[in-house]
């Protein structure tokens, strides 16, 4: 029987205060929902979950020290400069 274990991941303190600094300026509210590290016991293979952000209903999806934030899934992503004015086209 394959064993997981899941310890929780916290998201780099300066990409949350950019996300947060970003929402603050369109007048939204960001729910950020912590990544998971998932390790299958007695391998070496690990999955990384990424942090979840919710804004207005749409998922967004980051990782700790990348530039780049996911919409809605993994195929689709922009550079989180560009997350301020995604947000205004959606309002």
């Amino acid at each position: 029987m394959i064993k997981f274990t899941t310890q929780e991941l916290e998201m780099e303190n300066n990409l949350k205060q950019r996300i947060e600094f970003i929402c603050e300026f369109c007048h939204v509210t960001p729910k950020i929902i912590n990544g998971n590290i998932k390790r299958i016991n007695d391998t070496n293979l690990n999955y990384i979950e990424p942090h979840k952000i919710v804004i207005n209903n749409v998922t967004f999806l980051a990782f700790n020290y990348s530039t780049d934030i996911y919409v809605g899934s993994l195929n689709k992503k922009i550079k989180l400069v560009e997350l301020e004015d995604y947000i205004k086209t959606m309002s």
